[in-house]
């Protein structure tokens, strides 16, 4: 439907021969109200409406009524009216008939369209009318209108029937005509596509246009460049691809989007100056889902000849207004290929420089100004470029993660001066994030500033140490307010989705983040300082929450759920702060939590071999903090118990005997995970003989449970372990087990004087402890 305040009406008006019933004046701005004769004349149209006894009484009290005021101008009462004698079942009718073309109506086939359309056009803008079953049953036809224009069947029967039998000139002089003939005038396809819009507009909008094929009719009008698809059509796909329906849309249509994407990838790079940075932000909306089933090389070809046509446009004097838009596409196109497709060393350098001085201005705005919506958006984008060079800095220590050609081939120079722009960008977002208070805690944009300082924090936190520590209330109170169930995750992907950056990275999840702050927490708990700031913001009992929450969640997934990394960070964590403030584990309640949630978990996680890591994790974490505790009363807590011999049972399945008296190796359940756990496991292993001089009771367990017995056995006989730390780790914890209990001491000089040739023999600590140096 045209907008109000134009005069798109006024071809449908003069099709009236310009006059009305009683000499009204059609043409007069019915925009500005109508005069006295007028409203008289309207009056009776209704009238007639209401009362007419069939088909040829409507019409023309309808074709009366627009030419006295256009469809699109019509008031909402006056709708009401029209809407209650004709209902949407004419406005259909209309369409069908035009469609099926014949001897069924006395009106043009071309008039029936325009009236059935702006029929539907203006009852749409009514909510409640937009969702009614028998308007959604036009959607079809209409998408049909823009994709192929105003064809009837009889037509397209015509065409292929002269297309089969040939037809020389007369067959392509035809074509040309329908060609032309096939094209909706701008009034008819406004109101096309102000019904298609208002559908869209519906809760369940966009999937109602989903299922009833809006996606290929759409990338269809704009292929064939049919009226107002460049205006209208792009603009209402658009909305299309947002959030979920943008990857269900993908799903469905994959070589229809990407056909599309090609060719607007193909008018940007043909573009000049303000038009090509006018469709800066339109090219962002209509980049596939990261990891979305597609031609790989098609896409790879699009986004590299994007990145060829943004490189001019970054090297290029712009104000901040302009270089948004491109900031934003790089953000989205780096989702695709990261750095391999970006362009030389020099360009990317330059990227994160012009992203983190975009940072830099924009946050350091004097405290409590608002920031614009626009700016957010800018920033959001220069975010994803900063996270990005973050994690090719990383990667390039990685073996698994192969760094990119163009990053890690930077100069000693150029690697200082991306890292000290960072380390600027990421000066002013401490200072931003400084003067934000609790009631901004539910922002989006905080969410999205908050993030992008824990991917820096996961890896750098030797910059601006003193700075980062004076935030730690700021984070761990956003961190913990956000775990306890205030959570933003609708109001945060609909965000996302607008501004068109990370919508598809799946990790923009407001309820969660702890989890980006974790890696953070790990690195600053081990550091004296920033760990006691973190002790004053009781960030123990966050951990041991979040570890609850995620328990809780994992065990009543079936299969025991995926693997969940956090949960293993958020460990490293607590270990730190078990290693590091023994008299703080031995008073703090939430430590008292932990242990019950230890003893909890441990017996289930220990038969999910894929949460293999976890539990080691859980394993060692139980049994650092038993080491801290001094129990001499034989009574023992059930739920301890059954903690420990879970514990044993589980270190003893990490190596297998199996092929003595060759070298240990370690067993097949342990073999995929043993690079992670196998610290793990020694910790777990040195931690049990503290447990045994701590509490004397865990000692009989030790022998109870066959632990002292099999691996003594396994010592004895072999030639070898894996590594010396294995051994060594084993060995301290058999020392502990043999200062304990004389039986254990015995049985442990036995095994020594029986066999002579194994690993066994080789500890001379543990020789010197039992007393079998002669052994």
């Amino acid at each position: 439907m045209a907008d109000s305040s134009d005069t798109s009406g006024q071809s449908r008006d003069e099709q009236g021969n310009g006059e009305g019933e009683g000499g009204v004046d059609l043409d007069s701005d019915a925009g500005g109200g109508l005069t006295e004769a007028q409203r008289e004349v309207m009056e009776r149209c209704l009238h007639v409406l209401k009362d007419a006894r069939n088909d040829s009484h409507t019409l023309a009290a309808l074709l009366m009524i627009t030419r006295l005021c256009p469809a699109s101008r019509l008031d909402r009462p006056t709708l009401r009216r029209i809407f209650e004698a004709v209902g949407l079942n004419l406005p259909a009718r209309l369409l069908v008939t035009a469609v099926r073309g014949g001897d069924r109506s006395d009106s043009p086939p071309q008039e029936l369209l325009s009236l059935g359309t702006a029929l539907l056009a203006a009852l749409s803008t009514e909510p409640d009318m937009a969702s009614h079953p028998q308007l959604l049953t036009t959607v079809p036809l209409l998408l049909g209108f823009v994709a192929d224009g105003p064809v009837s069947d009889q037509q397209k029967q015509a065409q292929s029937e002269a297309a089969e039998t040939g037809g020389g000139s007369d067959y392509k002089d035809q074509s040309a005509e329908s060609a032309a003939a096939s094209r909706l005038d701008e009034d008819m396809a406004a109101d096309c596509y102000q019904v298609l819009t208002a559908v869209c507009a519906l809760p369940r909008g966009p999937d109602q246009l989903l299922s009833r094929g809006a996606v290929p009719a759409l990338c269809h009008a704009v292929e064939q460049n049919q009226t107002l698809s460049h205006d209208r059509g792009l603009a209402l796909l658009a909305c299309l691809l947002l959030g979920e329906t943008k990857e269900k849309a993908w799903r469905k249509h994959p070589a229809e989007l990407l056909a599309l994407l090609v060719r607007l990838s193909k008018d940007f790079c043909q573009s000049k100056d303000q038009a090509r940075l006018d469709m800066c932000s339109q090219l962002a909306q209509f980049l596939p889902p990261v990891g979305a089933q597609v031609e790989t090389e098609k896409l790879k070809e699009v986004v590299s000849r994007l990145w060829g046509a943004l490189r001019p446009m970054v090297q290029a004097k712009l104000t901040p207004k302009q270089i948004g838009p491109i900031l934003v596409l790089c953000a989205c196109l780096l989702d695709f290929y990261g750095w391999d497709v970006v362009g030389p060393p020099k360009f990317c350098c330059l990227l994160v420089n012009r992203a983190c001085v975009e940072v830099r201005m924009g946050l350091e705005e004097p405290p409590g100004d608002q920031l614009s919506p626009e700016l957010q958006h800018t920033l959001t984008g220069c975010y994803r470029i900063m996270e990005a060079a973050i994690e090719q800095a990383c990667s390039q220590g990685l073996p698994s993660a192969p760094a990119s050609p163009h990053m890690s081939s930077l100069s000693l120079q150029q690697s200082r001066q991306v890292l000290g722009v960072l380390e600027e960008a990421f000066s002013a977002v401490i200072y931003h994030l400084q003067h934000v208070d609790a009631s901004r805690y539910d922002d989006p944009f905080i969410f999205a500033t908050f993030r992008c300082l824990c991917s820096w924090l996961a890896e750098e936190t030797s910059c601006l140490k003193e700075e980062v520590t004076g935030l730690l209330p700021f984070l761990i109170g956003y961190s913990r307010s956000h775990l306890q169930g205030e959570s933003l995750e609708q109001g945060l992907s609909e965000w996302m989705a607008s501004v068109s950056v990370g919508e598809d990275r799946g990790s923009w999840t407001g309820r969660e983040a702890l989890r980006y702050l974790l890696p953070a927490l790990c690195h600053l708990s081990a550091e004296e300082g920033p760990r006691k700031a973190l002790l004053t913001l009781d960030t123990p009992a966050l951990l041991v929450d979040f570890l609850s929450q995620r328990w809780t969640s994992l065990k009543g997934k079936s299969g025991g759920g995926a693997r969940d990394p956090s949960m293993e960070t958020a460990c490293s964590a607590l270990l730190n702060f078990t290693v590091t403030e023994p008299e703080r584990v031995r008073k703090d309640p939430c430590f008292r939590k932990l242990e019950a949630l230890l003893s909890d978990a441990l017996p289930v996680l220990v038969y999910k071999s894929h949460l293999l890591v976890l539990a080691a994790n859980y394993c060692t974490l139980g049994l650092m903090m038993g080491r801290l505790k001094s129990s001499q009363s034989e009574w023992v807590e059930a739920s301890q118990r059954r903690f420990f011999s879970t514990a044993l049972r589980f270190l003893r399945s990490a190596l297998d005997s199996s092929s003595s008296p060759a070298p240990v190796m370690v067993s097949h359940s342990w073999e995929e995970s043993w690079e992670e756990a196998a610290e793990l496991w020694r910790l777990g292993v040195q931690a049990l003989g503290g447990c045994v001089r701590a509490q004397p009771w865990v000692v009989t367990l030790v022998r109870e449970e066959g632990w002292l017995k099999h691996t003594l056995a396994m010592l004895a006989q072999c030639s070898a372990l894996p590594e010396q730390h294995t051994q060594d780790a084993l060995e301290e914890a058999l020392c502990a087990v043999a200062e304990q209990c004389p039986l254990c001491k015995q049985e442990v000089r036995d095994m020594m004087v029986k066999n002579e040739r194994g690993v066994l023999n080789h500890m001379r600590n543990l020789k010197k402890s039992v007393g079998a140096e002669k052994c």
